[in-house]
């Protein structure tokens, strides 16, 4: 079953070690719980609906509790708190496209707002519903999981936007084939999620990230559906995916998603690398990626997340050798985890393999073959389970990304992590801060930045301090030429940013789209664009 207040199925769980907790409190101070609600008190909160019963949407007040909230930090405390504060008014699962035009006809007859909903993963606020006058209906769009059509000479599959990523790749497996999509919320994450978002995947550098491999589909929209027909490449006129990818739910609800897929390999494994010290390990991975070598990922953790990640994982006998081990090769104090995949044929992997490796031997890589890549295959999904043992122990973690080129990745790294880091130093307290780098390109880099704080006394003083850390942070990288979001979407968290990104007229072009396929504004509102 899945967890009402917090990240996935209940019955997965991530410990906490013990020495992983003392670790903590040397950096950020012992912690400290809040109280959680029970799921009976949640459901006392949630208020009357202001609309009819009708057989296309439930008004079960435990649908509209559990839909009224993503997963990002201010939505993990209301939940625990169990005050979401604003709640839709229905729940629709509709099984057809049809359904979904008739949701858009029901709307726009009654007046209401629709909020397209997938797995309800958003870390940026995407399906919240804001106070207005309307009733909101949220779209849930699970029941429309189906794999439709597979062409195997074109590798085209066309699927229904709900599937999940399990459904997605046992749907695809059965046949022999893989979308390779596989962001770390894949369990829970949906395709049509992915392309809403702009979704990036763990082996992006292999598959590509959603925009790579969204081929077409179709959006339903209050001026009609817009097909988007599947071409191998096109230079009639601006592409149309573009309306659709990065949508967020606001100018359309996506029924059919067309993607690219690829045959399954026949071998993967995934290695890890110890690099002595930041600026080499930076130096390496952006050689890696500029050489194009043929991995399947490549993961470069910052010398505070390698230490805090041997911290956290157990089996302090195990890595006491290993870190004397990697003193003795030259790898000590300030040294980084760089982890990578190799995915294709047997040959070609020996091959990608060994390249990588006399590239990372220049740099002073200390190889320890797929012992730590095999932990972060298995593990590669759980990391947003810890949150919830973190909060038991008493600590707050949460994570921001962006992307720049490889010359600024260092001077942006460092102030955000500055920005984080001194944000509640007024109050006292410390921050827990490290970042790795998850996504490469030949221009630059992605920059995922996790960061560790206590509660304070309760709940509102809580958000506030989050509210000051989240703002630091995205006012540094709007500053410093770095990309509001590269893989978690703009929702309505870093709306009130976009403009610094895109500038005035192409913030007046999206208005513009909205105006068209949604006049009355009645698609997710306040997501995205700001009201």
């Amino acid at each position: 079953m899945r967890r009402w207040n917090g990240w996935g199925e209940e019955s997965t769980v991530v410990e906490l070690p013990a020495h992983g907790a003392a670790f903590l409190a040397q950096r950020v101070g012992t912690g400290r719980a809040l109280p959680d609600a029970t799921l009976e008190q949640a459901l006392v909160q949630v208020p009357p609906s202001r609309l009819a019963a009708h057989p296309l949407y439930s008004l079960q007040a435990q649908d509209r509790l559990l839909h009224a909230r993503g997963q990002s930090l201010p939505d993990w405390l209301a939940l625990r708190e169990g005050k979401p504060g604003l709640y839709p008014d229905a729940v629709a699962y509709p099984q057809s496209a049809a359904q979904v035009r008739e949701l858009l006809a029901l709307a726009a007859e009654r007046d209401l707002c629709l909020i397209p909903y997938g797995g309800g993963t958003s870390v940026a606020g995407h399906i919240n519903p804001l106070h207005g006058p309307r009733p909101v209906v949220t779209v849930s769009l699970a029941r429309m999981n189906r794999l439709l059509d597979l062409d195997e000479q074109s590798l085209i599959a066309t699927f229904e936007p709900g599937a999940t990523g399990p459904q997605v790749e046992s749907q695809l497996r059965a046949r022999g084939y893989t979308l390779g999509h596989f962001p770390q919320s894949w369990e829970l994450s949906t395709l049509g999620g992915w392309v809403a978002s702009r979704s990036s995947g763990q082996q992006s550098l292999r598959y590509g990230r959603i925009e790579q491999l969204f081929a077409g589909g179709t959006l339903e929209t209050f001026a009609g559906s817009l097909q988007i027909p599947a071409f191998p490449a096109s230079a009639a006129g601006p592409d149309l995916r573009e309306v659709v990818l990065g949508s967020e739910g606001r100018f359309g609800i996506i029924s059919q998603v067309k993607v690219r897929v690829t045959a399954l390999a026949d071998d993967e494994r995934f290695y890890g690398v110890f690099l002595p010290d930041w600026p080499r390990a930076l130096q390496a991975i952006r050689h890696l990626a500029q050489a194009r070598v043929p991995l399947s990922m490549l993961r470069l953790s910052n010398a505070v997340e390698t230490e805090t990640q041997l911290a956290l994982a157990g089996h302090p006998r195990q890595i006491a050798w290993l870190e004397k081990y990697l003193s003795l090769r030259g790898a000590s104090a300030g040294k980084c985890l760089l982890t990578f995949g190799v995915t294709g044929d047997r040959r070609q992997n020996a091959l990608s393999l060994a390249q990588a490796k006399r590239h990372l031997k220049a740099f002073g890589g200390v190889f320890t073959g797929t012992l730590l890549g095999n932990k972060w295959a298995q593990n590669r999904f759980r990391f947003p389970y810890l949150r919830e043992n973190l909060w038991n122990a008493g600590y707050v973690v949460d994570t921001l990304e962006t992307a720049t080129d490889w010359s600024n990745v260092d001077n942006l790294l460092n102030k955000v992590e500055s920005s984080l880091r001194d944000c509640l130093a007024a109050e006292g307290e410390q921050v827990h801060v490290f970042t790795h780098l998850s996504h490469v390109y030949g221009q630059g880099s992605s920059i995922y930045t996790s960061y560790v704080f206590r509660p304070a006394a309760d709940y509102p003083a809580t958000l506030a301090r989050w509210q000051a850390l989240k703002h630091a942070a995205s006012q540094t990288i709007v500053d410093n030429h770095g990309t509001i979001s590269h893989q978690h979407g703009v929702g309505k968290d870093h709306a009130p940013y976009l403009v610094r990104e895109k500038g005035a007229l192409a913030i007046a072009a999206l208005h513009s789209l909205g105006e068209h396929f949604d006049p009355q504004g009645r698609l997710n509102p306040g997501t995205l664009l700001e009201q």
